[in-house]
């Protein structure tokens, strides 16, 4: 009798290790430490959230409003626990950590305040539909961000896009543990917020007569559209966003351009630039030669605008740009010359830190830090300065040897308005370039040229969104989704716990599953493709993995057109024997979502 007692017990322990490991936990990012339990919590109108402090029942609130939007389920909050129950309490721990353990009975979380708010996001992507309720599989989780900045810049200075739609961008950036906001508010071709002081800029500055259509190399010369393009936020409405995104734990940062990128501001006040001339709201793309001119009238003009941007963004980070900023007006103005013979600068690029170290200093005074794009290393960096380092990583690695805090952006990895495909005809217009899902997943932000002490300078992480070529809210959504889900992998787990087949095979699909039902606009990923033989036939065969749970995969494998006339795939299919031709033979498939939304064809070529 002992012995069958001993074989069972040893039977259930390896079935319940068996279960450990094949349990697919569909997180977003992926948990430092995630151990499976017995068990699922069952969640009903019968769960209670136990809230002991004004701070637990607001966190308890916004949960509650997720759930309902998601699940059409509010939860009663009491101040003690009884029956089921979900209890978060506020520990002293690491910044944004958090510990959470999930029984039949039970689900408790403990953490600092942002610890407790990712901890419930991560109970909701845990959350799993079945026999009409939900549930939640018992688990314990042990978790803390890589990073400390983990974020995404979107430009609505090119394209304008509403207060809801914003919002609709926070909500998914704090579902997946975003916590910055890089909100480009100004450009050549628009300004977007309001300050009262100055109120030509949204008279005149936030808009453009049209806007040209095409690529910039398409027409020559430019076709324009014809259509007023243009808005902005007022302070309300902003400060509505930043109070919106620091519930969710999201600081936003604004970003006002200078000295260059200024041509919308100079068609308000062009007094403010080195050219007597008159300046007009461009309706074409590129780097503008119109600059700032840096006269005291000018910075006593940037003075009263960031006055009036500190006001309404508490956050310790003002965004100053200082990109792309050509010198020939700089070169032509005997005003500058003066100024850097006056001041014994070497060049231009002398005077463009002079710049930037002006600005630096007056939001010092503020008790505000600047950060702006790798160009302000030109000529000198000033003193207290962040860097953003976007083309590649050259200049994040300088900065950070010269012990300048830096967030790791580069263009090759992180700009999200790149193509997803190589053949760009199959995709929507983009700026250019070539960035798929997995070069996005595969970087890494801590370059491996700087040492120990060094590599602490580099804060986190961004991708970056910039607007010429997106116009509409769908096609902001199509470009962030779902590489903004890979940045949130490498941003908050570490490194020796990434694996784009496991994040792509056995987490993705849920999410972009999820992400369809909450009407989000993704683009629907390529399938994973495993070419094998068939052991009995001798063909070769070919296995399609899509990324996007309970979709449905049409194929052909002649060359020709993939739809829904094609074979429906149910499993590893044999391929016909090609034999030598001269014209490659492809296996050409579509992808289509549960809600039938077709992706584009995708092309595989395949040989014997």
């Amino acid at each position: 009798m002992l012995k069958q007692f001993i074989t069972l017990l040893i039977t259930f322990f390896c079935l319940s290790s068996v279960f450990s490991q094949e349990r697919n936990y569909a997180l977003i990012p992926k948990p430092q430490s995630i151990q499976s339990g017995v068990g699922v919590f069952k969640l009903d109108n019968q769960t209670t959230l136990v809230a002991k402090d004004e701070a637990t029942r607001k966190t308890f609130n916004l949960f509650n409003e997720m759930l309902s939007n998601r699940y059409h389920l509010r939860l009663p909050v009491v101040s003690e626990p009884s029956g089921k129950y979900i209890l978060i309490e506020n520990s002293q721990t690491e910044a944004e950590a958090y510990q959470l353990n999930v029984t039949e009975n039970s689900i408790k979380i403990k953490g600092d305040n942002s610890g407790m708010f990712y901890g419930l996001q991560t109970i909701l992507q845990l959350i799993e539909q079945h026999n009409g309720g939900l549930q939640i599989p018992a688990v314990t989780i042990s978790d803390k961000p890589e990073f400390g900045y983990r974020g995404v810049m979107i430009d609505v200075a090119r394209h304008f896009f509403s207060l809801d739609e914003m919002k609709k961008i926070v909500d998914l950036m704090a579902y997946f543990k975003f916590n910055r906001l890089h909100w480009h508010l100004t450009d050549d071709q628009g300004w977007r917020l309001e300050i009262k002081k100055y109120p030509k800029l949204t008279q005149i500055s936030a808009w453009r007569d049209s806007s040209i259509i095409g690529q910039y190399g398409d027409f020559k010369p430019f076709i324009y559209d014809g259509i007023k393009h243009g808005g902005y936020y007022t302070q309300e409405e902003a400060r509505n966003l930043v109070e919106y995104a620091a519930d969710r734990k999201i600081t936003v940062i604004p970003e006002i351009e200078l000295p260059g990128h200024s041509t919308a501001v100079l068609a308000a006040y062009p007094e403010f630039g080195c050219k007597d001339t008159t300046y007009q709201v461009p309706g074409f793309w590129g780097v503008h030669p119109n600059i700032f001119c840096p006269k005291e009238e000018t910075f006593k003009f940037l003075e009263d605008v960031f006055t009036e941007v500190m006001d309404i963004f508490p956050s310790q980070y003002i965004h100053v740009g200082g990109d792309e900023v050509p010198k020939e007006h700089w070169e032509q103005s005997a005003f500058a010359q003066k100024l850097i013979k006056k001041n014994k600068l070497k060049d231009e690029h002398g005077l463009q830190s002079y710049f930037i170290t002006r600005i630096e200093k007056f939001l010092n005074q503020h008790n505000r830090r600047l950060v702006g794009w790798d160009e302000i290393l030109e000529g000198g960096l000033a003193p207290n300065a962040t860097v953003m380092s976007w083309r590649g990583e050259e200049g994040g690695i300088a900065a950070a040897k010269m012990n300048h805090d830096v967030i790791m952006t580069p263009n090759s990895h992180l700009y999200i308005d790149h193509y997803q495909a190589k053949d760009i005809s199959t995709e929507p217009l983009a700026i250019g370039g070539f960035l798929p899902l997995e070069r996005v997943y595969s970087y890494h932000p801590r370059p491996e040229s700087l040492n120990a002490q060094e590599q602490k300078h580099i804060l986190g992480v961004q991708a970056n969104l910039w607007t010429e070529y997106i116009g509409t809210n769908n096609k902001l959504e199509y470009m962030l989704f779902p590489r903004a889900l890979a940045l949130a992998e490498i941003a908050w787990t570490a490194k020796e716990k990434q694996n784009f087949d496991d994040f792509s095979t056995n987490r993705l699909p849920i999410r972009l599953q999820e992400l369809e039902k909450l009407k989000v606009f993704f683009r629907i990923p390529e399938a994973k493709i495993s070419f094998g033989t068939n052991s009995a036939t001798g063909r070769k065969t070919a296995e399609i993995i899509p990324f996007i749970a309970n979709s449905t995969i049409y194929y052909t494998f002649d060359n020709h057109k993939a739809d829904q006339t094609g074979n429906i795939y149910s499993g590893p299919i044999d391929l016909p024997k090609t034999g030598k031709k001269e014209k490659p033979v492809n296996l050409n498939y579509i992808i289509v979502t549960p809600t039938g939304r077709v992706g584009n064809m995708f092309s595989v070529p395949y040989s014997e």
